[in-house]
C-alpha cells in the first residue's frame, strides 16, 4: 500500500504508511486515563517482534526508542499480542504528550515502508499549583504559613501548569466572597485578615481542578523583623551564604597547605644530592638523610 490512509474506528486513529501502521487515540486524552498504542503490519509476511515504538524528544529534537525498562516505572507495559506490538499506559500524565511512531528493524524492509506515520498524543492536564508573593523572589515558593506585619500590603499570585489557560479563584476560609483572579491583593492588612486562604485552579474544558492553601499570620506592627517571613528568608539566605564561604575557605586552606608541603618536599630532595660514589661516575645518588660525608673521599 503506497498511499497513506487515515480512518477512525471506535475512537482510535489508524495511520498506515506502506507496510507498517500505528494506532491510538484520535482525540485529546484526559490526565489519569489509560491509553493503548498498537503497531501492526498490513500483512503477516513480517515478524512483528522486530517492531518497536519510538517517541520524539522536544528537548533533544530527535527520535528515541521507548524502552520497557524505563516505561515500566511509568505504569506502562509493552508486549506482543498476536500480530501486534502493544504499548499500554494505565495512567497517563502530562509528560506522555508528544509524537509516537513505529519502526521496524527488519532488514528486508526499506524506507519508507519500515516506519509508520506519526501519531500525536494530545493531553488535557493540570499540574501542580504554585503560590508566590508578588514583589518577592518566587524561587522558593510560598510556605504554608506567611507571617507579615500589620499594615503591610500582601499580593499573592497563583499559577499552575495546564494544557490550556486555567481559571483561578481565591477565597478565605469562613469568608463570604470569591475572587475570580490569579492574584489576590490585601491592602494594609490587619489582624482581621489573618486566616487560611485557598487558591483553586480549574481546567477550562476538562473536569480537572487543583487547590492549595496558605495561612496568613498578621503580626503586630512593632514585631521584630526576623519574625516576619521576609526576615526568615534573609536569615536562611545568610546562613546558606555563610556555609558556602566557610566551605570555600576550608578548601582553599587545604589546597594551600598541600602546595606548601609539595614545595618543602621538593626543596629537601634538591638539597639531598650527594657527590658521585665513584670518582668517574656522572650520576649522583639521591638520599633523604642529613649525612653530608661522602662515601668515597675525593
Amino acid at each position: 500500500m503506497d498511499s497513506s490512509i487515515v480512518f477512525l474506528c471506535l475512537g482510535m486513529a489508524s495511520i498506515v504508511n506502506g507496510d507498517l501502521s500505528i494506532r491510538g487515540p484520535n482525540q485529546n486524552v484526559l490526565e489519569g486515563d489509560s491509553v493503548t498504542l498498537e503497531c501492526q503490519y498490513s500483512d503477516n509476511e513480517h515478524n512483528i517482534s522486530s517492531v518497536r515504538f519510538e517517541s520524539f524528544s522536544q528537548i533533544l529534537q530527535m527520535w528515541h526508542p521507548v524502552r520497557s525498562t524505563f516505561w515500566s516505572f511509568c505504569n506502562s507495559i509493552m508486549e506482543q499480542v498476536d500480530d501486534k506490538m502493544v504499548l499500554r499506559i494505565s495512567h497517563v500524565t502530562w509528560y506522555f504528550e508528544g509524537r509516537f511512531r513505529c519502526l521496524s528493524d527488519d532488514h528486508t524492509l526499506s524506507a519508507p515502508n519500515n516506519v509508520s506515520k506519526t501519531l500525536s498524543l494530545k493531553m488535557q492536564y493540570l499540574a501542580a499549583i504554585h503560590l508566590s508573593r508578588k514583589g518577592f523572589s518566587g524561587f522558593l515558593g510560598l510556605p504554608q504559613e506567611l507571617r507579615v506585619r500589620e499594615g503591610d500590603d500582601v499580593a499573592l499570585e497563583c499559577s499552575a501548569s495546564c494544557s490550556e489557560e486555567p481559571s483561578y479563584y481565591w477565597y478565605k476560609e469562613g469568608g463570604d466572597w470569591i475572587l475570580p483572579s490569579a492574584v489576590m491583593t490585601l491592602k494594609s492588612v490587619s489582624a482581621e485578615d489573618s486566616g487560611m486562604y485557598t487558591c483553586t485552579a480549574e481546567h477550562p474544558t476538562a473536569p480537572l481542578s487543583i487547590m492549595r492553601n496558605v495561612t496568613l499570620v498578621v503580626l503586630p506592627e512593632d514585631a521584630s523583623w526576623f519574625e516576619t517571613q521576609s526576615g526568615r528568608v534573609v536569615l536562611m539566605t545568610s546562613f546558606v551564604v555563610a556555609c558556602i564561604v566557610v566551605m570555600w575557605a576550608t578548601a582553599l586552606s587545604v589546597c594551600l597547605y598541600c602546595r606548601k608541603k609539595r614545595v618543602q618536599t621538593k626543596l629537601i630532595n634538591d638539597k639531598c644530592q650527594s657527590k658521585p660514589i665513584y670518582k668517574d661516575s656522572t650520576e649522583a645518588l639521591h638520599c633523604n638523610y642529613g649525612d653530608k660525608q661522602p662515601l668515597v673521599a675525593v
